[in-house]
């Protein structure tokens, strides 16, 4: 009788885990971030648009693409940091490292490459909906590493 098991740890492991955080990266901005984008605008709390299709520089692809594309490099960066993690402290760890750290990005290194003000000129509104939007991509994040990046535990199966 042979037995299999489902390894995790290993170079596979983590190449799944990189793959998934992609994955789920891209995926979160498309539900999670535009989502929470779209209820702050209908709330009036915003005054961007979700699933934005205005075009961005210097490729010309629509802003949507171009975040659903970034979301899924943070996604792998979020994967390789928090990746170990399992249940409500990879959601919780996600969603931090959501809020903070792309924010911090978008701020203070792309606004100004952008030749727009730090910090979203000090509007709370804007900073709020970017801590806000970038949060609910971490959740999104999180919950698609949580139910796909690591293997389930199965009964093992003899054969």
């Amino acid at each position: 009788m042979a037995t299999f098991a489902h390894p995790a740890s290993g170079p596979s492991h983590l190449a799944r885990t990189l793959a998934v955080g992609f994955i789920a990266g891209a995926v979160a901005v498309l539900v999670f971030h535009q989502g929470a984008l779209a209820m702050l605008h209908a709330l009036g709390l915003s005054p961007r648009a979700p699933y934005s299709m205005q075009l961005t520089a210097p490729w010309g692809v629509p802003q949507v693409w171009s975040l659903t594309f970034w979301g899924g490099v943070w996604g792998v960066i979020l994967a390789a940091v928090f990746g170990r993690l399992d249940g409500p402290p990879l959601i919780a760890w996600s969603v931090l490292f959501g809020a903070i750290v792309p924010t911090l990005v978008v701020w203070f290194v792309l606004a100004p490459l952008k030749g727009q003000p730090v910090m979203a000129g000090a509007d709370f509104h804007a900073m709020a909906t970017g801590l806000i939007v970038n949060a609910a991509w971490g959740l999104g994040t999180g919950v698609g590493l949580l139910l796909f990046g690591h293997p389930h535990n199965r009964p093992e199966r003899t054969i």
